[in-house]
């Protein structure tokens, strides 16, 4: 007796509906975000010893994108108004979000950044691409490092933003 079981509830390579799970049943994707934003405050060691268990499992999951990678920018933003309105959604697996860095130098320094942003009408205009965008596709929100007039920048782009085109 065979029963069907549905591999990805959502185009991205993942099972939407277990990331949920994973993040309110467990607690998975909030181990690194502090209490005030509805996570459990724990350290490196702790999502190392998450991370190991999920590689074991060969979890197909954009943990280390949206839990370590942005969460990190995040937390490392001075925006406090972006964290209070993200960071909850990311600990609870609401959301999914990326950091996109690279371009198509490979550099991981400021030199190496092109893309450019400028403010226009009371918003941002990014111009440019990323490459190697770790879960890029699938990301309900990208942290994109861009140059402005004043230096390098992050900026917060919805996935579903006009113009912005991604491949997996």
């Amino acid at each position: 007796r065979a029963h069907y079981l549905p591999l990805f509830s959502r185009l991205g390579g993942y099972d939407r509906a277990l990331w949920r799970r994973m993040g309110t049943e467990l607690g998975l994707q909030g181990l690194a975000v502090p209490e005030e934003y509805g996570g459990a405050g724990c350290g490196p060691v702790e999502v190392g010893v998450v991370m190991e268990e999920m590689g074991r499992a060969l979890l197909c999951a954009p943990f280390l994108s949206s839990a370590v990678l942005a969460t990190t920018a995040l937390l490392r933003c001075a925006d406090e108004e972006a964290r209070k309105r993200l960071l909850p959604g990311l600990a609870a697996g609401e959301l999914v979000a990326t950091l996109a860095l690279t371009e198509d130098s490979a550099r991981w320094d400021a030199a190496g950044v092109a893309l450019t942003a400028r403010e226009s009408a009371g918003s941002w205009l990014l111009t440019g691409h990323k490459t190697f965008v770790l879960d890029g596709a699938a990301a309900d929100v990208v942290l994109t490092v861009a140059r402005t007039a004043d230096g390098i920048g992050v900026f917060l782009v919805d996935g579903d933003a006009p113009g912005l085109a991604r491949a997996p």
